[in-house]
């Protein structure tokens, strides 16, 4: 880690795009970022990878086209073409792939790559590789919190309450019988790939044509995935922040407009879906929707920052529906709202995230790499 004078900006590179369908999401979570964090504290590096992999260094005044319509964004390629290396020092640096300009060191990353290649602990590992803080989860934490299988299935050992599920691999597809998924899980169900986020290749399935389409499609995004049965109850969201001890915000409550709470409903369709912040709550369900939101936190070894997902439903039981370890930062997304009315606000957010990243990264760098006889 690049060490700064008393004073300095610290350089964030804020860590955007990439390769999975979520892609789109991250460019507008990568939007409000910028638009909120602290100028003044914070010298800001746009970095934005491209669906095939490639970096590039942007320029604020540029780095998205149709920045306004969430149906059109997209990535402007014309920046430098970069990568993130490691000098002789042991220090970070952003180095140009076309010229022999080097843009210089890198203080800590604030990665906003939802989904596949950014959520899923690919990236933290190679950031955790070449020794540079980071906002959020670490390896372990964000593999846990993407694969919803494996993410059920230890929030269940831990006696956190779930919904039923089933699982299949790819090469299981044709083993999906809809008389036996309909027994165990009951209809209507729900189909997902294990390994995506933001409601895409969901579906809500009643039929044997409906779950044959459904299966096809979530395979689409994941070589596993994941039948859950339908829970009937209110959707309840909060967010938690922290690291050894997470404190979790007043809860909030989707009420969607659309079927349920589809990609278009969360990121396209301004009134695709009502926002209760926070959710009309008694005290005493508050209290269970965050203890259970820190517990989920703690169980998947998560740090940094997540957003948990619940139902709640007329007799007030809980289920855990899923955890989201970079949740969006869009104008609209749950997460930094959820704070906000518990009284952070976004740039005040940021701050904490980074701290909590550089918090990390010191007790880490206070443990042996070698052992001495």
């Amino acid at each position: 880690m690049t060490k700064n004078p008393i004073n300095k900006k610290l350089r964030v590179a804020v860590l955007f795009g990439g390769q999975s369908a979520e892609h789109e999401v991250s460019l507008q979570s990568a939007r409000n970022i910028v638009q909120a964090i602290d100028k003044n504290k914070y010298d800001v590096v746009l970095i934005g990878i491209d669906k095939q992999g490639s970096w590039y260094l942007n320029d604020a005044s540029h780095y998205l086209i149709n920045a306004e319509n969430p149906k059109l964004i997209s990535l402007n390629k014309g920046g430098e073409n970069v990568a993130l290396v490691t000098n002789s020092s042991g220090n970070q640096e952003l180095v140009s792939l076309q010229s022999d300009l080097a843009p210089g060191p890198i203080d800590v990353v604030f990665p906003i790559l939802h989904g596949p290649f950014g959520e899923d602990g690919t990236i933290q590992g190679l950031l955790k590789l070449m020794g540079v803080p980071f906002v959020g989860a670490s390896v372990l934490g964000s593999a846990a919190g993407m694969d919803k299988d494996v993410m059920k299935r230890l929030l269940r050992d831990a006696g956190l309450p779930i919904s039923k599920f089933l699982v299949f691999q790819q090469h299981q597809a044709q083993e999906i019988a809809f008389d036996q998924v309909k027994t165990k899980l009951g209809l209507p169900l729900f189909v997902k790939p294990a390994n995506m986020g933001s409601s895409v290749g969901i579906h809500k399935v009643e039929t044997m044509e409906e779950l044959r389409m459904a299966v096809s499609d979530a395979f689409h995004y994941d070589r596993k995935i994941i039948l859950e049965e339908n829970i009937v109850g209110r959707e309840i969201e909060c967010s938690v922040i922290g690291n050894e001890n997470p404190k979790a915000s007043l809860p909030g409550e989707i009420i969607p407009n659309h079927e349920f709470y589809s990609y278009e409903a969360k990121y396209i369709d301004a009134s695709g879906a009502g926002l209760e912040v926070p959710a009309q709550l008694p005290a005493h369900l508050i209290r269970a929707v965050q203890e259970l939101a820190v517990r989920t936190f703690q169980v998947l070894c998560c740090e940094g920052m997540a957003r948990v997902d619940v139902f709640l439903t007329k007799d007030e039981q809980l289920y855990v529906n899923e955890i989201n370890t970079i949740p969006g930062f869009t104008s609209i997304s749950m997460f930094p709202k959820l704070w906000e009315a518990s009284g952070l606000s976004q740039t005040a957010l940021i701050d904490k995230l980074i701290e909590l990243a550089l918090e990390r990264f010191e007790k880490e760098h206070t443990l042996r790499t070698s052992f001495d006889l």
